[in-house]
C-alpha cells in the first residue's frame, strides 16, 4: 500500500514537469538589417511598413515593436553570408553583396530605397579623366582597386582580361590618381566621381536592396508566411512614397470629361453628394504629375480639391 502511494505521489509531481517540457516555443524570425549607409533608409522604410525599430549606438540588437522578430544590425557586406549559413533567417542587403559573396539564398523581392535618390546603385569602372583606358580591354596588365574583388575578377574573366585586383579599405577615388590604374566603385549619380576628376568607363553591375531568405527557413511554413507579410507591407510602403491621393467635388455634367484626363491605378471612386447633381471623386496618382494635374482639374470644373499623402499602396 505504501509503495502505491509513493508511485502516485511521484506521478503527481512529474506531470506538471511533463507539461512544461511540451510547451510550444514562441515563433521567432531572425531578421538582419544593414548597418551603415543604408541603415537610416531601411529603418525609415520598415517604420512605414508598420515595424518601428529603435537602434542603440551601444548595441547591434535594436528594439522592434513585434515580439516575433529579432532584429540584428549587421554590415550589408556580411548579411547574405549569415543568411546563407542560417545564422539569420532573412535579411535586407544589396544585390551586389549577394553576388560578391556568391551566396545561395532565396530572393523574396527587390526594394528600391536609395539613401540619396531613387536611382539604383551602380558599380562602375572609373579612371582619371585623362587616362588612356577607354574600355575593359585596356585594363590588360593594369592594377585595379575595389571593395568588390570577386565581382571585379568575375567581370574581367568574362571579358578575357587579366589584371591585378586589390581590395580597397576606403578612399578608393583618391587611389585612382596615384596608386592604381583604375577603380571599381559604387555610385548613384556619379557626382562624387566627377568631383574627384574621374571618368566612368563601364558599368559592371546595377544593384538594388533585396529581401533574402535562408533556403531552409523558406521551407518553414510559419517563417515563410511571416516573411511574405513583411514583404507585402514593405512593398506597399515603398509604392506609396511616389503616389498621393486626390479628392475633389464636381458637377455630374462635367464628370465624363474629368474622367478622360484623370490617371489612376484603377477607375476612380465616384460617390454621390448630398447636393443634387454633384459627385465626389477620389483617386490615387503619381506625385510627380500633381502640379500639372491640379490646374487641369480646376479648369475642368473640379472644386474642393484635396491632396493627401499615402502610407501604403498594395496592389
Amino acid at each position: 500500500m505504501a509503495k502505491r502511494t509513493t508511485q502516485f505521489e511521484v506521478f503527481v509531481v512529474q506531470r506538471p514537469l511533463q507539461d512544461a517540457e511540451v510547451m510550444k516555443k514562441p515563433n521567432i524570425l531572425r531578421f538582419g538589417l544593414p548597418k551603415g549607409s543604408l541603415q537610416d533608409a531601411t529603418i525609415e522604410k520598415m517604420a512605414k511598413a508598420g515595424f518601428h525599430i529603435t537602434v542603440s549606438s551601444r548595441s547591434y540588437i535594436p528594439y522592434v515593436d513585434d515580439s516575433e522578430l529579432e532584429i540584428r544590425m549587421i554590415r550589408a557586406q556580411e548579411i547574405s553570408r549569415y543568411v546563407e549559413h542560417g545564422y539569420l533567417d532573412c535579411g535586407i542587403t544589396g544585390y551586389d553583396w549577394i553576388q560578391e559573396n556568391a551566396s545561395k539564398v532565396y530572393e523574396v523581392g527587390e526594394f528600391l530605397f536609395s539613401k540619396a535618390t531613387r536611382q539604383p546603385a551602380r558599380w562602375v569602372l572609373a579612371v582619371p579623366e585623362h587616362s588612356a583606358v577607354k574600355s575593359v580591354k585596356d585594363l590588360q596588365g593594369k592594377r585595379i582597386a575595389t571593395e568588390v574583388v570577386n565581382l571585379t575578377k568575375k567581370w574581367l574573366r568574362k571579358h578575357k582580361v587579366k589584371a591585378d585586383v586589390e581590395f580597397s579599405w576606403g578612399a578608393t577615388e583618391v587611389k585612382a590618381h596615384e596608386l592604381v590604374d583604375a577603380i571599381v566603385e559604387i555610385t548613384e549619380t556619379g557626382s562624387s566621381l566627377r568631383a574627384n576628376k574621374l571618368r566612368i568607363v563601364e558599368t559592371l553591375l546595377v544593384s538594388t536592396p533585396r529581401l533574402i531568405v535562408n533556403l531552409n527557413a523558406w521551407k518553414d511554413r510559419w517563417k515563410r508566411q511571416k516573411i511574405e507579410r513583411i514583404a507585402l507591407l514593405l512593398k506597399g510602403a515603398l509604392e506609396a512614397e511616389a503616389k498621393v491621393g486626390l479628392k475633389m467635388n464636381i458637377s455630374g455634367k462635367n464628370l465624363e470629361n474629368l474622367l478622360k484626363t484623370l490617371p489612376a491605378l484603377r477607375n476612380p471612386t465616384v460617390s454621390s453628394l448630398s447636393q443634387e447633381g454633384w459627385v465626389a471623386v477620389e483617386t490615387i496618382i503619381d506625385e510627380h504629375i500633381v502640379r500639372e494635374l491640379i490646374p487641369a482639374l480646376k479648369a475642368a470644373g473640379a472644386e474642393g480639391i484635396i491632396e493627401y499623402p499615402l502610407n501604403k499602396v498594395v496592389y
